[in-house]
């Protein structure tokens, strides 16, 4: 019985160590089992990694393209398909995917060496067993990373594709604005006129009858611009009317030159000088102006040079009626038509008429084209008058080859049948004190090759090539001192007042920016006695204009108060003061009614009101337009104190004169 116990025993011990190596053998199983299934997870969620980062890369350069290429290019990136570079080539891929495989069987192994070796040694228990197995995989999972890096490196080698990415904001380098060289590099005319007189006779090519008529006009000296300006017209018809220097079309001429520099008689003198040659009387020079004042204004300098000779000077300007002004174009000698003027100066609006209305005026002869105010000129190109004047200028091509030599046709590409026969040249002359750079409105002139004489650009100031310069940069009048007055609105009567009465300046020509604000000062200032005073606007008729300007040059005047209608090429004898009663919106408005003042390198004042919301922008635009500087001009409450009570008695009867006008 002792026996069959102890081998029951014995028995029993051996069947418990069974069953131990029996649980150690499932749980190594299931840790197996456990590291096979997390290798797994980690390959699916290294796939899944891989195809988020590549989808967010073509994400990226979707975005980035559309922001390029806009809408359209955005649309056609979305047609076209983009295939996963995974995808790219399918031998590589095969190739990838053994790897990894081999790579499992090889951790497997392991593993199951690990296992066994930790079990037979019995020091590691399942805990550290499963530890153990997490760390080893953790390596694992990193070498499988980084070959599959290696992989996606050289799919996209041997596919010619490239990962995208590691993009830096860089800033966006500024386009310098590129002239043209004629506008970049202008010949240069001194800018100080007293200093660069020249006397009359040093400059060659006027005739002695034009040198004797300067000297009856008491004009011993040139400006630097009429140095520059003479010559080179001249030079374009020294061999003729047919052709210019060297047998070719003389270039078109450009000035840019301050208020009161001698533009007018740059042009003046070289016109009647070509044209005294001329044998049968045509239409040869056309002036076109602006305004009517400043259209009377050069037809009196050309007809006071033009005595003496054969040239018949007309003016198109309104100031008579049309019936006049058509028979004074031309007269009829039994059935043939005899051009009786030489020389029309004209307004846009005047000249479109007697185009359109088939008047006499023929412009098949035109030799000169005059623009003086061209930027102004160029504003008003809605009128059409330029492709108007065009027409009438070259034919059509009907007319008879033995008339060719005088009906032109308008030129085009340069070429030996284009040369022969020869035609009459049209060359066009433009002037103005704030002539734009602006290649895009100057191309509405159709310039044939230009030369630039400006006052504006000289090599110590400016270059092309910076990018910081402004364009609309323009030179002011040498003798100018230019002041600005901060006010309210309304203490500005009371300044004009206190500029009269009290500081005794006189004569003043005053600038408003319409004509109701000009209207109510001068209404003012009347009801205010002990001022001579009166208005320049468009409210007035032409010969009232004509004769408010001419008692304003005799002093009869003392303060005129104008719109811009006066601002534009009016030439003035004896204004020493300019006012800016408005403070004027643009900078080129600014120029010309400053450039009213200190003509001919004399010297002359310019006041402006300025209102504290607009000082800031005002000072600036100056500043940015070239200003040698604008000094600030206190005005003492103390010193408008004695006015104001009269001025507040004066304002209501002004109110009710304003309201018995607007009745009628």
């Amino acid at each position: 019985m002792s026996l069959f116990l102890v081998n029951r025993y014995f028995g029993e011990d051996e069947d418990g160590r069974a069953s131990k190596e029996s649980q150690s053998q499932a749980l190594l199983a299931k840790l197996q089992e456990r590291a096979n299934q997390k290798q797994k997870q980690s390959l699916t969620e290294q796939k899944e990694c891989v195809h988020e980062e590549q989808t967010e890369q073509q994400n990226v350069i979707r975005k980035r393209r559309a922001d390029k290429n806009g809408n359209q290019e955005h649309r056609r990136y979305k047609k076209r398909k983009l295939v996963p570079l995974c995808d790219l080539d399918s031998n590589n891929h095969n190739e990838s995917v053994e790897k990894q495989e081999k790579k499992k069987k090889v951790a497997d192994e392991k593993l199951k060496k690990k296992d066994h070796s930790g079990n037979s040694a019995g020091g590691v228990s399942p805990g550290s067993e499963r530890d153990g197995g997490e760390c080893k995989g953790g390596q694992e999972l990193e070498e499988m990373k980084n070959d599959s890096k290696e992989s996606s490196d050289k799919t996209s080698a041997l596919t010619g594709f490239t990962f995208l990415g590691g993009f830096e904001n860089k800033p966006v380098q500024k386009v310098n604005a590129v002239l043209p060289q004629w506008l970049t590099e202008p010949d240069v005319i001194q800018r100080d006129i007293k200093s660069n007189l020249v006397p009359v006779k040093n400059v060659s090519g006027i005739c002695a009858q034009l040198l004797k008529r300067l000297q009856d006009n008491g004009i011993q000296h040139f400006f630097p611009v009429q140095v520059e300006v003479i010559p080179a017209i001249l030079e374009g018809a020294q061999y003729g009317l047919l052709i210019g220097e060297g047998g070719y079309r003389p270039r078109d001429i450009c000035v840019s030159a301050p208020t009161g520099s001698g533009k007018t008689l740059s042009f003046v003198l070289p016109v009647i000088q070509v044209l005294m040659e001329r044998v049968v009387c045509e239409v040869r020079a056309l002036a076109v102006l602006p305004t009517k004042e400043l259209a009377q204004q050069v037809y009196k300098v050309f007809a006071s040079y033009a005595e003496g000779t054969t040239l018949k000077v007309v003016m198109l300007a309104g100031q008579k009626s049309f019936a006049a002004e058509q028979a004074s174009l031309s007269e009829h000698r039994g059935s043939v038509r005899r051009s009786t003027a030489d020389i029309v100066v004209a307004t846009p609006g005047r000249l479109v008429d007697h185009i359109n209305k088939n008047s006499d005026l023929c412009l098949e002869h035109l030799r000169f084209l005059i623009i003086d105010e061209a930027d102004r000129m160029i504003d008003s190109m809605h009128q059409s008058w330029l492709s108007q004047v065009l027409k009438g200028v070259f034919s059509s091509g009907g007319e008879p080859e033995a008339m060719t030599i005088f009906r032109r046709r308008e030129p085009k590409n340069v070429t030996a049948a284009s040369l022969s026969p020869p035609q009459m040249p049209l060359q066009k002359l433009l002037f103005s004190a704030t002539l734009t750079q602006n290649p895009e409105k100057l191309q509405q002139l159709v310039l044939h090759q230009p030369r630039l004489f400006s006052s504006i650009h000289s090599p110590s100031n400016r270059t092309p090539a910076d990018p910081s310069q402004k364009q609309d940069r323009f030179d002011f009048p040498q003798g100018l001192t230019e002041y600005y007055v901060p006010c309210t609105m309304s203490k500005k009567p009371l300044l004009i007042l206190h500029f009269i009465l009290h500081l005794k300046l006189c004569p003043i020509l005053c600038f408003t920016n319409s004509r109701e604000t000009a209207h109510r000062l001068f209404l003012l200032l009347r009801l205010f006695g002990g001022i001579q005073a009166a208005e320049f606007s468009s409210r007035l008729s032409p010969g009232e204009r004509k004769k408010t300007l001419k008692d304003f040059e005799q002093g009869k005047i003392k303060l005129l108060i104008s719109t811009d209608a006066a601002a534009r090429g009016i030439d003035i004898n004896g204004i020493k003061c300019i006012v800016n009663y408005d403070a004027p919106q643009y900078i080129r408005t600014y120029i010309h009614r400053v450039g009213r003042t200190a003509r001919g390198g004399k010297a002359g004042l310019a006041f402006t009101f300025l209102l504290r919301v607009q000082e800031k922008e005002f000072l600036q635009m100056l500043v940015e337009a070239g200003s040698p500087g604008i000094q600030k001009q206190m005005v003492k409450p103390e010193s408008l104190q004695s006015m104001e009570v009269q001025y507040e008695q004066i304002l209501q009867k002004l109110g009710d004169i304003v309201k018995d006008e607007q009745a009628r």
